[in-house]
């Protein structure tokens, strides 16, 4: 099969600007690649494109594709006039010179098609977008040319201002980016309100699936089935991996949420798995990683605005991808009990394991934004007493840290600590909480849902 229409609602994502931008200035020079976890909506998103960009689209899906699409790899490559002629055929779409977009879908699943992307761009007739999952993964890539002509995209869930988009509400993020700005605070009724949201979209995440099922139902009630399935879908790709790596994958994954819950919130391989030192689990974090399932968080021993040097691999804080999918794996296959959790987080009644929902949500939007997730542990000079900022963002010149707080935002030892240690180093330190904005001397207090102006 070569064309599928998606059944899920189409929402607005920052995506497509990418693309945009990535077609007004290459003009078919390049291909874009869209890279990202299983159900962020990369076949959507390049589907809408091709609907509204060009005048004509073909979408190939790989992962239910047929022999004659096959064959066409196989055997017509070499002659892109009698490829093409037949991809219409087959396809029963007409593609226009410069103005058509062929849509190479779950391109992971044939790197042949992905190698040949270096022809097909040079040929020049038409504009190629090709989505994948695992993109990076070893075995997707060994026994091919990468081409060069390719521009990477990469695609994450739903962020909080997609998912104000998605309930129809275009306003909040302007007020929220003016005060921002500002520096001055929304305000007792604006902020509660928009907190709301916030954890409503905790919740949900920003998986358009689960998001589109709310929607629909305009209930809580059965999007807890949803969440589960995209969960059982990312442990079937890993039961799919060698046995070893695929064993300590799921340990991993599995282990998340009993990791952010404890007070380090650090991967520690006896906790995992008795006997088991991190090099053991060094080619699990790093598919984790490269399939975009778990955004992994570095130790900076000595932060600077050097990320990536002075970096300790053996300590790692992995967080999920998505919020809403690492309630519900923090909280079991009790739906009935999820119920009661989603209604006491939505009112602020929640008494345990707030914390790590919080911090997670900021890991997933700094890293959506592009930024490379660091915290540090460090002592002060003299003493044995080890303190640990959250989140290192790097500037210009200096550096900004960050820690996070759910609930108490008022004590911030560690940070306190980090400012006299790295003073010269050290330009606006930021808590983000769950309260509205405000400014203590050099100390710039966020609301969480302000994570994604940083």
């Amino acid at each position: 099969m070569l064309d599928i229409m998606n059944h899920y609602m189409e929402f607005k994502r920052k995506v497509y600007s990418d693309l945009l931008e990535w077609k007004d200035t290459d003009h078919g020079t390049t291909a874009a690649l869209i890279e990202g976890a299983r159900r962020v909506g990369k076949t959507t998103v390049a589907e809408q494109f091709g609907k509204k960009e060009y005048r004509s689209y073909i979408l190939i899906d790989f992962s239910i594709t047929d022999k004659a699409v096959s064959d066409l790899f196989e055997n017509f490559s070499g002659d892109l006039d009698d490829f093409f002629m037949r991809l219409q055929f087959h396809t029963g779409r007409e593609l226009h010179e410069r103005q058509s977009l062929v849509i190479f879908d779950e391109i992971q699943l044939y790197p042949k098609a992905r190698q040949m992307i270096k022809h097909l761009v040079a040929d020049g007739r038409y504009d190629y977008i090709e989505t994948g999952s695992l993109i990076s993964v070893k075995k997707n890539v060994e026994d091919i040319l990468i081409p060069s002509e390719e521009v990477s995209i990469k695609m994450y869930p739903m962020d909080f201002e997609e998912f104000l988009w998605s309930m129809g509400d275009t306003t909040t993020m302007d007020l929220v980016r003016d005060r921002f700005a500002s520096r001055k605070p929304l305000g007792r009724y604006a902020h509660e309100a928009v907190m709301r949201q916030y954890r409503l979209y905790m919740i949900l995440g920003g998986m358009p699936q689960v998001i589109d099922r709310y929607l629909n139902e305009k209930s809580l009630k059965n999007i807890e089935r949803t969440k589960r399935s995209i969960i059982d879908l990312y442990r079937n790709d890993m039961m799919k991996l060698p046995q070893t790596v695929s064993s300590r994958a799921l340990s991993v994954f599995d282990s998340i949420p009993s990791i952010l819950s404890s007070k380090k919130k650090i991967l520690m391989p006896s906790k995992v798995k008795k006997n088991t030192r991190m090099r053991d689990y060094s080619a699990a974090t790093t598919w984790l990683s490269e399939a975009m399932l778990v955004n992994v968080c570095r130790c900076q021993t000595d932060p600077s605005i050097t990320i990536g040097m002075d970096i300790d691999d053996s300590r790692i804080k992995p967080y999920l991808l998505d919020t809403g999918l690492l309630i519900s794996l923090a909280f079991g296959n009790d739906s009935k009990s999820m119920e009661s959790v989603y209604d006491n987080l939505l009112r602020d009644k929640l008494s345990i394991n707030e914390g790590m929902f919080f911090e997670n949500a900021v890991a997933q939007e700094l890293a959506r934004s592009g930024r490379d997730l660091v915290f540090s542990e460090f002592r002060m000079k003299g003493s044995t007493s080890l303190y640990e900022v959250d989140f290192i963002l790097p500037g210009l010149k200096k550096i900004c840290p960050i820690d996070v707080k759910s609930s108490n935002s008022g004590s911030h030892r560690s940070m306190d600590v980090f400012r006299e240690r790295f003073k010269n180093r050290v330009d606006t330190p930021i808590i983000i909480h769950s309260k509205d904005l405000r400014v203590d001397g050099d100390l710039l207090y966020i609301p969480i849902y302000m994570t994604m102006l940083l």
